[in-house]
């Protein structure tokens, strides 16, 4: 297994303000990470971003209490990974999304293939009521 650099981690209520929290997060760990090349750090936050907003926007409770969102980065010498949860949601319809960018007149369905642009691999899995996406970039430009 291949040795963490760095980490950080948050999970809290999926409300809009948690976006400003992973933001805080990612900003974090490129402190820690000062030798990713900047080029994949702006894609990968992008791509951690609007993984974490599509949690807060769409993601639908299980049960009376509210989703959480989780986030969980690491950076190892050879890739960035998030893991993107909605804690106590509903396993959402198309968790595949196709690679393809929906045309001008789609109202939604852009946010999973913007994703898959920007990072090498997206994955998704569901355990015990959470469903997590695991977004990997590799290899670091550099």
């Amino acid at each position: 297994m291949t040795d963490s650099l760095a980490r950080r981690s948050l999970r809290q209520e999926a409300v809009p303000e948690a976006i400003e929290a992973v933001h805080a997060e990612l900003d974090a760990i490129w402190s820690d990470a000062p030798f990713v090349p900047e080029m994949d750090r702006m894609r990968f936050t992008t791509a951690v971003i609007e993984a974490a907003t599509n949690v807060v926007q769409h993601a639908v409770p299980e049960t009376a209490r509210p989703v959480e969102l989780g986030v969980e980065v690491t950076v190892t010498p050879a890739a960035l990974t998030a893991g993107v949860s909605a804690y106590g949601a509903v396993k959402p319809g198309d968790v595949d999304g196709g690679a393809a960018m929906p045309g001008e007149e789609a109202e939604s369905g852009r946010g999973l293939a913007l994703i898959r642009a920007l990072v090498t691999t997206v994955t998704f899995r569901r355990e015990d009521g959470t469903n997590t996406w695991v977004l990997t970039q590799t290899p670091l430009e550099g």
